[in-house]
């Protein structure tokens, strides 16, 4: 039996993410460089791209929290149309900066918990002068959580995270697992 930490490669990240949402939604996860990005589809490439960072499997759980939580309009937007002010935020940009990340840090725990690895919060302003008080913004995190666990995760992460308990915690195969969130997936779609 492999335990979940010789499974965490970005391969099957991969696979498992395109596996789930490239045939339904035209949409593929892609290892990047030095920051994550989503572009939509255009006339150089048929299909949308969650770009996560650097090769980080964490960025990548991450990145794919955001998709999860998008609109089909904003899945139409470079970077879903948001603003990102870089590290070295003020206080007024880093509470907006932790506000708009607590639904998607929270179903990155959910996704995290799902692999059996251990999440990290990230309040992601190192540079900053302002005071981070990284325990409350935790706690925020944690709450939304609880709150997708008591009444459901967007349809989206709720496949992805059957997908990834499947694999990781059930040690389905990656196709086997693929097929369960997929029936998992139109099932809600078709409701």
């Amino acid at each position: 039996m492999n335990h979940p930490q010789d499974r965490w490669t970005l391969a099957d990240i991969i696979a498992l993410f395109d596996g789930l949402f490239a045939k339904h939604y035209q949409t593929r996860l892609i290892r990047g460089g030095e920051e994550p990005l989503y572009l939509p589809a255009n006339n150089q490439t048929p299909y949308h791209q969650v770009i996560f960072a650097r090769g980080y499997y964490a960025s990548a759980l991450h990145e794919i929290s955001h998709w999860c939580i998008a609109g089909e309009k904003r899945r139409q937007l470079e970077d879903y149309g948001y603003w990102y002010s870089p590290d070295g935020r003020n206080a007024e940009q880093q509470a907006a900066f932790e506000n708009a990340e607590i639904a998607p840090q929270a179903l990155e725990y959910l996704f995290t918990l799902a692999c059996g690895r251990t999440f990290h919060v990230s309040v992601d302003n190192l540079g900053g002068a302002t005071e981070v008080d990284r325990e409350t913004f935790e706690k925020k995190v944690m709450a939304q959580a609880e709150r997708y666990e008591e009444q459901g995760l967007p349809t989206r992460a709720d496949a992805f995270r059957h997908v990834l308990t499947a694999y990781y915690q059930h040690e389905l195969g990656c196709e086997a697992a693929i097929a369960q969130g997929l029936d998992r997936l139109l099932r809600v779609r078709l409701c």
